[in-house]
């Protein structure tokens, strides 16, 4: 299953005009986004295109407007880059940039607006709670039930996540996801295998199983840990794989996503595959996952960054069509070891 989002094909780099890639910024991710960003840049420059990177904790958007770049690779991760922000002064400026739009990268970002999206579509999703407060995190624990994943509504990678196994932990989860603003929400945790699957230009990539030692798919997992363990394509069952697509699609077009991203699926007891999130700029890194799948389809790093840069055409970015797509969402038993969503 596709989206109605296509590629569009540039085949001279001088067709890109001038290049910002911006990185770092003030978010949790700086690092992240700095590793992503100067991993992007080395690879547009070895293909020929004229591309420089702006931090813009550094430089400030008025700077930027003057400086004469013709479009922006955002390789910006969380708050003020993936949240529909930095989208929105980009296409004020009347500025192309890759990926999803205002409305898109702002639902993607809310973890609370973006589930209540896909429930509403019939898309399966882990039940929740939302939490203003540690009184409310441990209603939400009566509700759901322990363990439970208890988080901010609006940030990546991770952080300010917490596993919490009983309530001696309750309030300390809660006022750490809390720190990052509130409303935050519980969420009941699903143990099982975790997947997650690439879209690239209205095109599922083969899905990751991912596998740690670690109490959950964290921060050091994903960015430092040589110990995670990645398996790709997550599995050999081919109709089981066009499922893992289907739902990957299905989630990434209710949000209205479009040009790439990455959708993370957890897979309980029960079989039934459940959205976690979609990412609407993931990480670049030397331990991201979206390579990673891309590498597997044939595309090298270099050429994966190309064609996310091709997102940046027609000057503002579409948003997918939902009609296009099925919310059909379930699937066999998926293989691997077991893991949950508290990752």
């Amino acid at each position: 299953m596709r989206l109605n989002d296509e590629r569009r094909v540039v085949a001279d780099a001088v067709d890109f005009g001038r290049v910002a890639v911006m990185y770092g910024g003030d978010s949790s991710e700086r690092e992240v986004s700095l590793d992503s960003g100067k991993a992007v840049l080395g690879a547009l420059q070895s293909r020929g295109i004229d591309a420089s990177g702006w931090d813009p904790a550094e430089q400030n958007l008025v700077e930027f407007a003057a400086a004469g770049f013709d479009r922006v690779w955002i390789a910006l991760h969380g708050p003020g880059g993936e949240d529909g922000a930095l989208q929105g002064a980009l296409q004020w400026q009347n500025m192309p940039y890759t990926g999803s739009g205002v409305m898109a990268s702002a639902l993607a970002m809310d973890k609370i607006r973006s589930k209540k999206l896909f429930k509403a579509a019939g898309i399966d999703t882990p039940d929740y709670t939302i939490i203003n407060t540690a009184g409310d995190a441990k209603v939400a624990a009566n509700e759901l039930g322990y363990p439970l994943v208890i988080k901010p509504a609006g940030q990546g990678s991770s952080v300010g996540m917490s596993k919490v196994f009983d309530a001696a932990e309750l309030s300390t989860a809660a006022e750490l996801a809390l720190s990052y603003g509130a409303p935050a929400l519980a969420e009941r945790c699903i143990v099982g295998t975790e997947s997650t699957v690439a879209v690239l230009q209205g095109q599922a990539l083969s899905s990751i199983r991912i596998e740690t030692p670690r109490v959950f798919y964290d921060y050091r997992a994903k960015y430092e840990s040589e110990n995670t363990q990645y398996h790709c394509p997550g599995t050999d069952d081919a109709e089981l794989e066009g499922r893992f697509h289907d739902l990957a699609i299905a989630a990434f077009a209710v949000l209205g996503c479009s040009g790439w991203g990455r959708v993370d699926v957890m897979t309980g007891s029960d079989g039934m595959p459940q959205v976690l999130e979609v990412n609407t700029v993931p990480g670049m890194t030397s331990h991201s996952l979206v390579p990673m799948a891309a590498k597997v389809a044939g595309i090298e790093f270099a050429d994966l960054c190309w064609r996310v840069l091709e997102t940046s055409l027609p000057e503002h970015p579409a948003a997918a069509s939902a009609a296009a797509t099925s919310t059909d969402t379930s699937v066999g038993n998926a293989p691997g070891a077991l893991r949950s969503n508290c990752q």
